[in-house]
């Protein structure tokens, strides 16, 4: 028996597998890098603020779909490689969800708020997200030690606030030199 294949794909066809590969290379080259600096195992300070800078350059270059992956995966690599103590497990839902509303706002305003100001304000208003969340689940929902509910308190604020800043501060020095992501 002979079989017949046809190949009837469209230049949209194309261009939406094209899209889409582009998209899911370059979701896997951040978390990879994402993944990669966790497992240096540096601390804390270096660490919380350098994840949220690839968080949001990944949503700014990618977008919004990127970075909320990104952030889905994070916590959970942060547990599996001691970053985050195994009592903080409960926390990583409301890690997630931090980590997901994060990146939706920067990619958010930014969309809708095309300049440096959008970028700021998305990093703004994603910080803040991010810390009433992940605040309010320590504080409210889980029991935790009192030393550990600390550190899903205002470091993860700073973190936040640190790692947007220095992506928006990274994306403006790298738009001269023609470094930024798809157009």
């Amino acid at each position: 028996m002979i079989y017949f294949f046809t190949c009837n794909f469209s230049w949209k066809e194309v261009f939406i597998l094209r899209v889409n590969i582009n998209f899911l290379t370059r979701t896997a080259l951040f978390l990879a890098l994402t993944l990669a600096l966790q497992g240096f195992r540096l601390p804390p300070f270096l660490t919380g603020p350098s994840v949220n800078f690839l968080l949001a350059l990944a949503t700014l270059w990618v977008g919004i779909a990127s970075g909320v992956i990104i952030g889905l995966l994070t916590p959970w690599a942060a547990l599996l490689l001691g970053i985050l103590p195994a009592p903080l497990a409960p926390g990583i839902p409301f890690i997630m969800i931090g980590n997901a509303f994060y990146t939706f706002f920067i990619g958010f305003l930014y969309h809708y708020i095309p300049t440096r100001a959008g970028q700021i304000a998305g990093v703004a208003a994603g910080a803040t997200a991010k810390f009433i969340i992940i605040a309010g689940a320590a504080s409210y929902i889980l029991t935790l030690p009192s030393p550990l509910t600390g550190v899903l308190l205002l470091p993860q604020f700073y973190n936040a606030l640190i790692g947007g800043l220095l992506a928006v501060v990274f994306i403006s020095v790298s738009e001269p030199l023609k470094l930024k992501g798809p157009a």
